[in-house]
């Protein structure tokens, strides 16, 4: 029997790659809206990161998501995506 091939991203916090299950999607629609994607399938520009609290603060210093999206990103996101981390690591 084939193995499956496992799809690897890159975390924009800690610039390791791992299986993408293991990540938080950000995404980016044709609208420049941005949101949060757990299904992993919106269409749309994605940029992914761990679920762990310390590459969330490093991309929140260095604006991370900005750079990938060549967009501001609003307040909203971050505090989603600190409110989704702190459920995963519970």
């Amino acid at each position: 029997m084939k193995k499956r091939k496992i799809p690897m991203r890159i975390c924009l916090g800690c610039r390791e790659a791992k299986p993408k299950k293991q990540l938080i999607r950000v995404v980016k629609n044709k609208e420049n809206e941005i949101s949060i994607d757990l299904t992993g399938k919106k269409s749309g520009r994605g940029a992914y990161i761990c679920k762990d609290i310390s590459c969330f603060e490093r991309i929140k210093k260095t604006g991370g998501l900005e750079r990938a999206f060549e967009t501001p990103v609003c307040k909203k996101i971050y505090e989603q995506l600190g409110k989704e981390l702190e459920g995963c690591n519970d």
